[in-house]
């Protein structure tokens, strides 16, 4: 009851977003800063190329941390590391696979993380279609499933983009498949069918390692043989997942529908850690010279998938934090709040550092004015989806303004989803993710393609001044902005794995 009512005074005391004016005074000068000597490229390559990826749990991920808190202090901010416990460490090993039947050829394959492997052993047997979307279902495949790579979904429609423009007819058609191939909103919404469906999951790999299962195969979703990583500490699997290119896999769909029988062997060999492993958020700041204790938060996540070196996912979104903060500093402007710029870690896994960062000061909820996170890519800042704030619209309209030579800004309405802006709302918290140009973002990211070569020099300086704006700009309006509604947040427990997972 005493939340609510402080939140209620709150809102009473706070002036609506609207009605706020929004002082431009020094955009001029950030704006030169950073579209003349931009450094955003330059550390862009040394994240991307020298630190390269940045798996969560991993050395690279702390010299990550290190380097970027490093280069904070160069840049005359002050910067520390923040430790959150992560799960389990994951490293990946080596792996090989061949097609066998019906023809022999390598088969391009990649370890779903946070998997098993197959300690070294070449396994071979066929590949079979099984529907394991509920125990009685995985019982009526049991003898299909004992000695087998499993494929245990429709695979993912691809549009070839060198096709024939997609028709209305073509899209209805896609989206159908798209829908038989993820399923659709579950039948049974119930609180114990959720929680029912939430432990299949965690309990499936060890099921069917139990029926004797090889390994499951995964689509990599995309096309030209691009794969589509993930994985998490919260579903370690004891049973070998790889994923192989969409091609690949849609090839044995069809070859299996055809009754064909393919056979492929394949060898892996990764390992967990044996305890949880603890890892860190990079923190940096410009004190505020006349609200220190309120604070506009800038952030991006600084881990990375590792097919490729992490770039466009999210090694743009996080070196743009870096310069934004450069150039707020080397203008000589001073906020009246502080600006406080977070790298975080463990986004790829679940948000996991930015939810971790939330709880560890929900306590200083109240007094964050807001959360910008650039999250989507190489591409420029094109605008802002309110995420439901669409009181706000006519001051992102102003915050826009002085930037305006630099792009159309469009602010609307929509919620963006899957970045670490949405750790904090559930405080109360106003926060953003930055509209992008797509710049091929949807091939590149958790790809093998995801290197300094899709980055665009332009684009990205563009984004770190346009963050620079306007992360001062709300740091400089007269009042707080109003908090939205506050929902509870319950922790995510990782689930133990079992003892028969590789250790290292």
């Amino acid at each position: 009851m005493r939340s609510r009512l402080v939140l209620a005074g709150l809102l009473a005391l706070a002036v609506p977003a609207a009605a706020q004016t929004v002082d431009t005074t020094g955009a001029g000068r950030l704006i030169d800063e950073g579209m003349q000597r931009s450094e955003v490229m330059k550390n862009l390559q040394y994240l991307s190329d020298v630190i390269g990826p940045r798996l969560t749990g991993s050395a690279a991920a702390r010299k990550a941390n290190d380097w970027t808190s490093a280069q904070f202090k160069s840049y005359g901010l002050d910067s520390h590391l923040e430790q959150w416990n992560f799960g389990l460490g994951w490293s990946r090993g080596p792996v090989q696979f061949t097609i066998n039947a019906p023809f022999t050829r390598n088969l391009v394959a990649h370890s779903w993380a946070w998997t098993d492997g197959t300690g070294g052993k070449v396994l071979t047997g066929p590949v079979v279609r099984v529907d394991v979307t509920n125990p009685d279902s995985m019982a009526a495949y049991k003898d299909k499933i004992k000695g087998a790579w499993l494929i245990t979904a429709n695979p993912t429609p691809i549009w070839n983009p060198d096709g024939p423009v997609m028709s209305a007819a073509d899209s209805a058609a896609r989206q159908e498949l798209m829908r038989r191939a993820f399923g659709g909103p579950p039948a049974d919404t119930s609180e114990a069918a959720r929680k029912a469906r939430q432990q299949l999951a965690i309990d499936r790999p060890y099921l069917l390692k139990q029926m004797g299962a090889l390994g499951q195969l995964q689509d990599g979703g995309k096309e030209q043989g691009l794969m589509n990583m993930s994985g998490s500490p919260y579903a370690v699997s004891p049973l070998p997942r790889v994923v192989i290119a969409h091609e690949d896999y849609a090839m044995f769909d069809r070859l299996i529908k055809m009754g064909q029988v393919p056979r492929i062997s394949g060898s892996i060999v990764n390992s967990f850690t044996r305890a949880a492993v603890p890892q860190w958020n990079t923190v940096a700041e410009i004190k505020g010279s006349d609200k220190p204790g309120e604070v506009v938060i800038v952030g991006g996540h600084l881990d990375s998938w590792d097919l490729g070196t992490g770039t466009t996912d999210n090694g743009t979104g996080s070196m743009t934090v870096l310069e934004a903060a450069r150039i707020l500093a080397k203008s000589g402007l001073k906020p009246k709040r502080t600006i406080r710029y977070i790298l975080f870690t463990g986004e790829e896994e679940g948000l996991l550092g930015s939810v971790a960062y939330a709880q560890q000061h929900a306590a200083e909820a109240d007094s964050i004015q807001a959360v910008l996170i650039l999250d989507n890519g190489s591409g420029a800042i094109t605008g802002m989806s309110l995420q439901g704030r669409s009181q706000d619209a006519q001051l992102w309209k102003d915050l826009f303004a002085p930037v305006a030579p630099l792009d159309s800004f469009v602010v609307k309405d929509g919620n963006k989803g899957g970045t670490d802006h949405l750790s904090f709302i559930p405080y109360g918290v106003p926060g953003w993710n930055y509209d992008q140009i797509t710049r091929g973002y949807n091939h590149t990211h958790h790809s093998q393609v995801d290197t300094y070569d899709h980055a665009v020099a332009r684009d990205l300086m563009q984004a770190s001044t346009v963050m620079a704006v306007t992360a001062y700009e709300l740091a400089n309006l007269a009042e707080l902005l109003p908090r939205g509604a506050k929902t509870p947040v319950t922790p995510r427990v990782v689930i133990p794995p079992s003892a028969g997972l590789s250790k290292k």
